[in-house]
């Protein structure tokens, strides 16, 4: 088939898509009245509903597809999981909430010692 003979075989099966949407019949019954195999009539409304937008306007095929992610923000529970800080031979095991001031002079304290 040529570009043309592709674009012509194209836009009949847009123009049948089109007619059994507007029937109301159900694929079956469309394509018995019809002559045409009912996976070719799904195959090609498959492939007319994925060139058009979410509202059904006819999509540029140069125009990029999104698909539409929702994310969802998680927290990551760390309070259960002490930080374990080595100063000399000392360990101190630091948990969330923890007093920075006290910290930082048990550190010191540690460090002169060690």
């Amino acid at each position: 088939m040529t570009k043309a003979e592709l674009e012509q075989h194209r836009e009949l099966w847009r123009a049948r898509v089109a007619d059994f949407r507007a029937s109301g019949l159900s694929g079956a019954a469309w394509c018995a009245a019809h002559q045409v195999k009912e996976h070719q009539l799904w195959y090609w409304a498959g492939k007319f509903k994925a060139d058009t937008d979410h509202e059904g306007r006819q999509r540029d095929s140069a125009e990029p597809r999104f698909i539409p992610v929702r994310v969802e923000e998680s927290v990551v529970e760390v309070a259960d999981k002490p930080l374990p800080i080595r100063v000399g031979s000392a360990v101190i095991e630091v948990t969330s909430g923890y007093n920075s001031d006290l910290l930082r002079d048990v550190v010191r304290t540690l460090a002169s010692l060690c």
